[in-house]
């Protein structure tokens, strides 16, 4: 038995499998049989062509350089907007519709959205235990759902603190290894220059604030046997919770949308010293402030106890959509740009991206590929190991997330007004959840 169908069968009932299996007599059946012989279209001699959607920076470039490497699959690409800014709801559409593209990429949070849809299909023929075995077990765990593989692992994404290393030297802040300590900074920050602030909360996204519970130890989907059961009035979640709110109370941070013109003029006004982000955020910065080189730096995210820990904050995944029929095609070409040195060096060498791959043997490559002048020269990919190695085990994905954190968004547009709290977008997230699983004919507590 290979070494990846050992983590499988280990699996506690904490993990992704177990979560699946919840679910999977219901709705994972509706992917099984597609894409079955995907290379007879290219029998003629001619290469097979396929269709790939996507948004990360140096996208193009990969899908150019795999091209280049190879003649009998030709990839067409076609960039789209970001996943929870209008990408998945087209991925969606162009599915319902019977147009999809045949590979598309799909963050973590979202793939068993997308399974329980029946939107992705079943590609554990195509994938390999040898190439399982070259992933992070986690990222291997998260694209596994009962028990089959649905997408193949790019990067994994443990959370990280950006800084204006110039402006907390002027400032006199140390650089907070804790949550008090990020406080205390925060407020520092805010007296040296009361425009400024340390960092920045997003209405926007929920998966940073889900990221934040994750840290913290929370774990707010679990399946039992048949029933789902959903916790998000835990310990860590309330702590979270009133932490932010805190902060927002007392306008320690700021509250503008992730990526935001707003967001993009306060980190390039000096307004905003710090973000909040992870290990994909290097090439953000990178690209979006070039004017910043050498004034920025990467340190461990804060933690409630000193200790190291992190959750993730997105991920990518690359899933072949139901109705192609060129899955193996899909599948080789989706394991190139997430194995080979050739892939994850076209993609950073394009100066504004950075990625953490899930793939352990290609960091040395990201590591040597990405020019860390703009911080300073700084060992940044050591960060982001360490961040790694710290994330928490406990948590899993639920088949709701687009119902869960569209809940949650309208609810944190309210915030920054007093129209709500953090604790009612949470609580309106749960309860939407609920709402749907039960619509889908799910057993639900909580």
């Amino acid at each position: 038995m290979s070494r990846t169908r050992n983590v499988r069968t280990r699996r506690t009932r904490n993990s992704v499998a177990a979560i699946a299996a919840a679910s999977a007599l219901a709705v994972l059946t509706a992917c099984g049989g597609s894409g079955a012989d995907s290379k007879a279209e290219g029998s003629d001699g001619k290469p097979v062509t396929i269709t790939f959607w996507g948004w990360a920076k140096g996208t193009q470039e990969v899908v150019d350089a795999f091209n280049a490497s190879q003649s009998d699959i030709r990839v067409k690409f076609e960039e789209t907007p970001s996943g929870n800014a209008g990408g998945y709801a087209k991925i969606s559409n162009a599915v319902k519709a019977g147009n999809a593209p045949d590979l598309v990429s799909i963050e973590y949070p979202m793939l068993p959205e997308f399974v329980s849809q029946g939107a992705v299909q079943d590609i554990s023929s195509h994938l390999s235990d040898d190439v399982k075995k070259e992933f992070l077990p986690q990222a291997v765990e998260l694209t596994t759902l009962g028990g089959k593989n649905w997408a193949v692992p790019f990067d994994a994404s443990p959370q990280a603190f950006y800084y204006r290393k110039d402006l907390f030297e002027k400032y006199g802040v140390e650089v907070p290894t804790t949550w008090d300590d990020f406080r205390k900074a925060a407020e520092k920050v805010k007296k040296a220059d009361r425009k400024a602030r340390i960092g920045t909360f997003f209405p926007d996204d929920p998966t940073t604030f889900q990221a934040m519970v994750w840290q913290a130890g929370a774990q707010w989907f679990k399946a039992e046997g048949d029933t789902w059961k959903l916790d998000t009035t835990d310990a860590a979640t309330t702590k979270v919770s009133a932490y932010w709110q805190g902060l927002l109370d007392d306008d320690l941070v700021r509250s503008n949308a992730s990526f935001s013109p707003e967001w993009t003029n306060s980190l390039k006004s000096g307004g905003t010293v710090g973000y909040l982000g992870a290990s994909w955020g290097a090439g953000v910065l990178k690209g979006t402030l070039p004017e910043q080189s050498g004034k920025w730096a990467v340190a461990p995210m804060p933690t409630w106890d000193g200790k190291p820990a992190s959750g993730m904050l997105g991920g990518s995944t690359f899933a072949v959509t139901k109705d192609s029929k060129k899955a193996e095609a899909a599948v080789e070409f989706a394991t190139w740009m997430t194995t080979t040195e050739d892939g994850i060096k076209a993609r950073i060498e394009t100066g504004t991206s950075s990625a953490f791959p899930a793939a352990a043997a290609l960091r040395p490559a990201a590591r040597s590929a990405f020019d860390t002048a703009y911080y300073g020269g700084q060992d940044i990919y050591q960060v982001f190991e360490d961040a790694g190695a710290s994330i928490r085990p406990t948590w899993a994905w639920g088949p709701t997330s687009g119902t869960t954190n569209t809940a949650m968004k309208d609810a944190f547009g309210k915030v920054a007004n007093g129209g709500a709290t953090i604790a009612d977008a949470v609580k309106a997230g749960h309860d939407a959840t609920v709402s749907e699983l039960t619509k889908r004919g799910l057993k639900v507590e909580g």
